[in-house]
C-alpha cells in the first residue's frame, strides 16, 4: 500500500469531521462574517490551531475580496491553497541524513520516542548507512530493552549504560564509539520528563556541550517526537521543548485512527519548526517524510488522490 493510502485511512476521522463541517458552511449563499466566523471555529475545532486558523482566515478573507469571490462554492481550492501556504511557512530540510551526524531525540514518555528511533535506524540501515544508537534515557529499562529489540532488527550498533547512571556518560561514551567506528548516523534517546523542565533542560545542555566538544565536525540535529492523537496536548509539549534546546524538527507518530490530524499545521504554525517526520501504523515503513501536500489533500479530498481530482480541483 502506498504511504499516501495509509494516510488517507490514517486521518478519515478527522477528514470525515472536517467535510461534514465544511459542508454545512459552505452550503450558505453568501459570504458574510457569520460565514467566517463559523469557518474559523470549524478550523479550531480540528486541532489547526488559533494562530494557523487566523492566518488562513485572515488570507481567505483578502484573496476572496480580490478575486471577487461572492459565494462560499467559490472557496473551495482557496481555503485548500491558504492551508498549503500554512504548512510551507517552514520547509523541513533532510542535511543531517548526508552528513555525520549526531540526532538528539526528545519527547515525553509514551508517545512513541523510542519505536521511532528504531524506525528510523532501521530506514537508515536500509539506505546502507552505519548507524549507531545510544540509550541515554537510563531511568526506564523499557526503553533499553526496546532499543536492544530495534538494534538487533536493524543491524545498528547500541551503546548502553547501567539504570540509573548519568545519561550524559552515555552520550560520551556513544558519541566517542560513533567516532571511532566511522559512524554514520548515531541516533540518541533521551529521557521525557517534563515534571521538572529545570532538570531537563540542565540535563539536555550537557549533552549538548559533551557532543559540541568531542564531535565538533557532526552535524547536529534535535528531532521531539510528538503523539499526534493528544492534539494541542503535542503543541504545549513542543513548546516546553523548544524553550529547553534547539529543536530542529518534528515527528508526529500516531496520526492513524485520530480526529486531530489537523495538528500538524498547528505546530508549525505557531512555533516554527518544520515537521519532518509522519507515522501512520506500526511497521518500519509507516514512519516517512512528511509531505504538507499529500497531508492537506488527505485531511480535505473526500475520495483519494488521483491525477485527475487534482486536475478538477
Amino acid at each position: 500500500m502506498a504511504f499516501f493510502d495509509k494516510l488517507f485511512g490514517g486521518l478519515a476521522k478527522t477528514r470525515a469531521q472536517i467535510d461534514e463541517n465544511l459542508s454545512e458552511v459552505f452550503s450558505r449563499e453568501t459570504i458574510d462574517d457569520d460565514f467566517y466566523d463559523d469557518l474559523e471555529e470549524l478550523l479550531i475545532l480540528s486541532d489547526i490551531g488559533v494562530v494557523a486558523t487566523e492566518n488562513i482566515i485572515e488570507q481567505l478573507q483578502s484573496d476572496a475580496k480580490a478575486k471577487h469571490i461572492k459565494t462560499p462554492n467559490g472557496l473551495g481550492t482557496l481555503l485548500m491553497d491558504t492551508v498549503r501556504e500554512q504548512m510551507s511557512t517552514c520547509v523541513a530540510d533532510y542535511e543531517f541524513e548526508e552528513k555525520k551526524s549526531v540526532v538528539l531525540v526528545v519527547g515525553v514518555n509514551g508517545v512513541g520516542k523510542t519505536t521511532t528511533i528504531g524506525k528510523l535506524a532501521s530506514k537508515y540501515r536500509q539506505q546502507g548507512k552505519k548507524v549507531m544508537i545510544a540509550a541515554a534515557d537510563t531511568f526506564r529499562a523499557a526503553a533499553l530493552d526496546q532499543l536492544s529489540v530495534w538494534a538487533d532488527r536493524s543491524g545498528a550498533y547500541l551503546i548502553t549504560g547501567k539504570e540509573g547512571q548519568d545519561p550524559s556518560s552515555v552520550v560520551y561514551d556513544a558519541v566517542n564509539a560513533a567516532k571511532s567506528r566511522d559512524t554514520d548516523i548515531l541516533l540518541i534517546d533521551t529521557a521525557g520528563r517534563l515534571n521538572n523542565k529545570k532538570n531537563l533542560m540542565d540535563e539536555l545542555a550537557k549533552m549538548k556541550r559533551i557532543i559540541e566538544r568531542e564531535y565538533p565536525d557532526a552535524y547536529k540535529e534535535t528531532l521531539i517526537v510528538l503523539d499526534g492523537a493528544t492534539g494541542q496536548n503535542a503543541v504545549n509539549q513542543a513548546r516546553q521543548f523548544k524553550e529547553a534546546t534547539d529543536v530542529s524538527g518534528i515527528v508526529i507518530t500516531k496520526l492513524d485512527g485520530s480526529s486531530k490530524g489537523g495538528i500538524a499545521i498547528a505546530i508549525q504554525s505557531e512555533l516554527s519548526i518544520p515537521v519532518k517526520y509522519i507515522g501512520i501504523g506500526e511497521g518500519i515503513d509507516d514512519l516517512q517524510r512528511f509531505d504538507a501536500d499529500d497531508y492537506v489533500k488527505a485531511l480535505f479530498y473526500k475520495e483519494g488522490y488521483s491525477e485527475d481530482a487534482d486536475k478538477e480541483q
